[in-house]
């Protein structure tokens, strides 16, 4: 028992567990899990979930004049401090909103074969790092798990929640997108891109939940480091993907899971999520959770 009450665990995703209070409310706890390429790698890193809450909290914060969010309150008992949300229930929208200022990854080879990134045209000579012209909004479905987000047009989001749920999906996701790269900006980071999660509250308002501007849902490159026609250094998760695919031997169309990441790949790791969350946030990343209850 806590000042919760009891809480009942509902849901174990890929990185995060999710708790329904007795009044409720949901406790979103994020663990040390790390995900790519749909599996859940081992061992996991140290203080990660805490850094994608604590910087979660914060963007909302700064986000708030943009979006309303569904964080009810960080007050949560100890044995989940530092790592748990207390959130509004929503109805969440059945697509992946993304927003791309930067062309790579999946968006790069899209482009690359048919000249466009979820049916939006793009000029002619991007390469992998370039800025594109305009932030665009590139959604995707939401796959069972286990299987892969497909690209989507912006007539197949229209087709599937309908021509003004459309447009608030992309305004939204877009402006989130714009706030993020500014703040970011200033503090020397370049935001790529970035998913983002919506969902209707009790009263249909469309609000931000899950997490929003982290290193496991964003990219984010050191600016004075920028150089297009290459892979980005990274503050992300994509370090761990271009390990997993460059360096561990892990072929991902084997159908074998992957290997164990490396101690140094983890510590590195650790490392390259602090560094965003204290050059986002301006503040030294000191861990607030319990000692016994960090690494889970």
């Amino acid at each position: 028992m806590n000042k919760l009450g009891t809480v009942k665990h509902l849901h174990s995703g890929k990185v995060r567990d999710l708790y329904e209070t007795d009044d409720g409310l949901l406790l979103m706890v994020a663990s040390d899990r790390m995900s790519a390429y749909d599996y859940v790698l081992e061992p996991g890193i140290p203080d990660k979930g805490e850094i994608l809450t604590r910087l979660s909290l914060w963007w909302f914060d700064q986000l708030k004049d943009v979006v309303p969010n569904h964080v009810v309150s960080a007050d949560v008992p100890a044995e989940f401090a530092g790592r748990g949300i207390l959130c509004r229930r929503l109805d969440m929208v059945p697509v992946e909103c993304v927003a791309r200022g930067y062309l790579t990854g999946g968006g790069l080879a899209e482009y690359r074969s048919d000249g466009a990134v979820s049916g939006v045209k793009l000029p002619p000579g991007l390469e992998d790092g370039s800025r594109l012209p305009e932030p665009i909004f590139t959604p995707s479905t939401k796959a069972p798990i286990g299987e892969h987000d497909e690209p989507m047009t912006f007539d197949q989001v229209v087709e599937k929640s309908g021509a003004e749920v459309a447009e608030q999906l992309r305004r939204i996701t877009l402006d989130v997108y714009t706030r993020g790269a500014e703040i970011a900006l200033e503090r020397g980071i370049i935001l790529a891109d970035t998913k983002i999660e919506l969902g209707w509250d009790a009263d249909g308002v469309l609000t931000l939940g899950d997490e929003v501007l982290t290193p496991d849902s964003s990219r984010f490159w050191p600016r004075d480091l920028w150089e297009p026609g290459r892979t980005q250094p990274s503050f992300d998760k994509q370090f761990v993907r271009d390990w997993l695919t460059s360096e561990s031997g892990w072929d991902r169309n084997s159908g074998e899971a992957p290997p164990p990441l490396s101690d140094k790949i983890v510590e590195r790791t650790r490392q390259r999520y602090i560094e965003a969350f204290e050059r986002l946030t301006g503040s030294a990343f000191r861990s607030v959770s319990l000692p016994s209850h960090r690494h889970q």
